[in-house]
């Protein structure tokens, strides 16, 4: 075994205690939820973006805020209203007089945006024109004011919340800026197992509190080893299919794609596909992607990415059923390969 290798072993190691680490702790504080808090930690070290979506009071505002104190990170939170301006998020130019010379110039005052963990609660609450300022700076980690280019603090990651049922003067979320979330992670009830737990630590008197374990540094380098995992030709072509599984009339769209969906997915589902694999690759102590990393993370990186068309709509289809007929319709092999220039 040669000494990269093992260097490369090693680190997928680490990687995998670290993982473990942020799990316990968190643990600490939010109860059950597994798979939700580890598509979230995925979401952070590919770089991405978390819409969680559940009703009221299963925990996704204190999952927010732990996730903050174990990574030692900057938390900010941004109460959507219909009344919210975007200069309310972003921040704006105010007029500021030097208390010695008594002269007066603009200054920036820098809005809650500038942190490094975003809460974005109720995010469906705030006007179009509102929810368009969170636009920049998910996808650049920037935002513009006064025509100056300001770069928001790294590393940076938006979990954004709405409520599914309450629809009553929301406003949903366009296609545009919800293809900014890397997933979209459904927050379902707790069971009985998990209520005991959750009324043994609120009704006693007991305050559990998670630790750091790590800091923005070392999120960085996790983010930076996740990019250089190896993926194999024919298992990133089986996450470039999937995708195409879901273009109505496409070479590769699954009967149900016909059927019930107007617009597939964007190519930012295969890139979730592909990084959220890595990852997953990493806690299997693996340096290399497989086929089930890929179908792991269909679900939460492309229920947010279709949209159906009215038959879909009216027989009360999902986007999840989709997926699901998509996943038992797509083959992991092909004879024929792609030809790449």
């Amino acid at each position: 075994m040669s000494k990269e290798t093992k260097e490369v072993e090693e680190q997928c190691r680490d990687f995998r205690k670290k993982f473990d680490s942020l799990r316990s702790e968190i643990g600490k504080v939010i109860v059950g939820h597994e798979d939700i808090v580890d598509n979230v930690l995925i979401c952070l070290f590919c770089d991405g973006h978390v819409l969680l979506e559940g009703v009221p009071g299963l925990g996704k505002t204190l999952l927010v805020r732990t996730l903050s104190s174990v990574f030692s990170l900057e938390f900010r939170r941004i109460q959507f209203t219909p009344d919210l301006m975007p200069a309310d998020i972003i921040g704006t130019n105010i007029v500021m007089e030097d208390q010695a010379t008594g002269r007066r110039q603009f200054e920036f005052q820098r809005g809650p945006i500038f942190g490094q963990i975003i809460l974005a609660d109720e995010i469906n609450r705030a006007t179009p024109k509102t929810q368009s300022a969170m636009l920049e700076a998910m996808q650049e980690h920037s935002v513009t004011s006064g025509g100056q280019v300001r770069k928001l603090p790294e590393p940076f990651m938006v979990l954004a919340t709405q409520n599914p049922i309450e629809q009553e003067g929301t406003y949903p979320l366009p296609e545009a800026q919800l293809d900014r979330f890397f997933f979209k992670v459904l927050v379902p009830y707790s069971d009985r197992r998990e209520l005991r737990t959750i009324i043994d630590r609120t009704t006693t008197g007991a305050d559990p509190q998670a630790e750091s374990v790590l800091d923005a540094e070392q999120i960085i380098q996790a983010q930076d080893l996740v990019r250089h995992v190896v993926i194999a030709e024919h298992v990133q072509d089986y996450a470039i299919r999937l995708v195409l599984a879901t273009h109505p009339q496409g070479e590769f769209a699954a009967e149900t794609t016909n059927r019930f969906v107007r617009f597939g997915s964007s190519p930012r589902a295969v890139q979730a596909l592909v990084l959220s694999g890595k990852v997953r690759a990493m806690l299997d102590e693996r340096y290399h992607v497989s086929f089930s990393d890929i179908e792991c993370s269909v679900l939460p990186a492309m229920r947010h990415r279709i949209l159906l068309n009215f038959e879909g709509q009216a027989e009360g289809v999902t986007t999840d059923d989709v997926l699901k007929q998509v996943l038992e319709s797509t083959p992991k092999a092909l004879e024929q390969k792609l030809d790449v220039p």
